[in-house]
Order: C-alpha cells, then sequence, then structure tokens
C-alpha cells in the first residue's frame, strides 16, 4: 500500500536543503538597458561543468499525470544541478529527497507557483516534472555530456507515494 503525502507551499527555507527556489521575489536586482530592465541576478547555483559536461537550455513539456498520483520512481543527477522554470501558466508538484541513498520515507512534496522555478542540487533525489492542471512546458539547464548522469529508483510496494491533493489549493 502506498504511503500518502500532501504537498507544501514551495519556499526558500524549507527548499533549501534540495536547492534553490527560482523567483524575482526577495533577491538582488540590477537595473540593465539604460534602466529599461531590471536583471533579476544570479538566482541558482548551477553546477554544470563536471568531467567535461557543458550547460544545456532545453524545453520539457509534462503532461498532467492521473489523480490520484502515485510516484513510481525518483531520479538524480550525480554530476550536476538541473533548473526547471515553469513557461506555463499552471502550479506544479516538485516531489524531492536528500541525497545519499535514496530512504522514501524522507521523501517530500512542494506546490509551486507558475512563477516559481526550483534547481536541484547535485544528487538531491527528485521527480520528473508533475503538471497538475494541463500540459505544462518547463525551461530546463541542466548538463550535456555523452556519460550517465542520471540514476533512478523504482518505487514498489510499501515504498510507492500517493500525493494527497483534495486539501491542497492550486
Amino acid at each position: 500500500m502506498a504511503r500518502s503525502i500532501t504537498p507544501i507551499p514551495l519556499t526558500h527555507a524549507d527548499f533549501k536543503p534540495f536547492g534553490d527556489v527560482i523567483e524575482t521575489g526577495n533577491v538582488k536586482t540590477r537595473s540593465i538597458n539604460e534602466g529599461n530592465t531590471t536583471r533579476y541576478h544570479d538566482l541558482a547555483d548551477l553546477d554544470l561543468s563536471a568531467e567535461g559536461g557543458r550547460p544545456g537550455l532545453n524545453i520539457f513539456r509534462s503532461n498532467p499525470q492521473p489523480q490520484p498520483m502515485i510516484l513510481k520512481v525518483m531520479e538524480r543527477h550525480p554530476l550536476s544541478s538541473q533548473a526547471f522554470y515553469p513557461l506555463s501558466t499552471f502550479p506544479y508538484l516538485v516531489v524531492v529527497a536528500p541525497t545519499g541513498e535514496l530512504d522514501p520515507s524522507a521523501i517530500v512534496a512542494f506546490l509551486a507557483r507558475p512563477n516559481q522555478g526550483v534547481n536541484y542540487h547535485k544528487g538531491v533525489w527528485h521527480h520528473y516534472s508533475l503538471a497538475l492542471v494541463g500540459i505544462s512546458d518547463f525551461l530546463v539547464v541542466d548538463r550535456i555530456s555523452d556519460d550517465e548522469n542520471c540514476d533512478e529508483v523504482r518505487l514498489t510496494g510499501e515504498d510507492r507515494i500517493e500525493i494527497e491533493m483534495s486539501n491542497t489549493r492550486l
């Protein structure tokens, strides 16, 4: 039987053990382009160059999952960070667990607003993008290389996680 977890709002403080929240809130800004543009500066600690890797810019398109949502797999990138920023106007789920060996009991879920992105730090376990309302596009910055940089663990039996959305306000 699956364990049930309820997402909590995505905040900088709660997400800090897993990575960075990318948003235009209380961050460093710079006025550029003759004062016509505000630059929200250095929003994530990107780590992409290990073992000859290089930064890559991608768009991932995610389909909403059926409800109740059952998590069946977690992944991590041992050589790099991975940043996601939503291009769609829908909230989405961010599901993570600490680095090291995957402990399914340590998996937590965050509800991200459409104006919040995340940068998973190197080695942080996470679920792939979880669209909630409609097909959602994400701008993704990650490491490009010829080597393997993705470990996956399948959640089976009692390790499976059900996301409880009935009390979550979208």
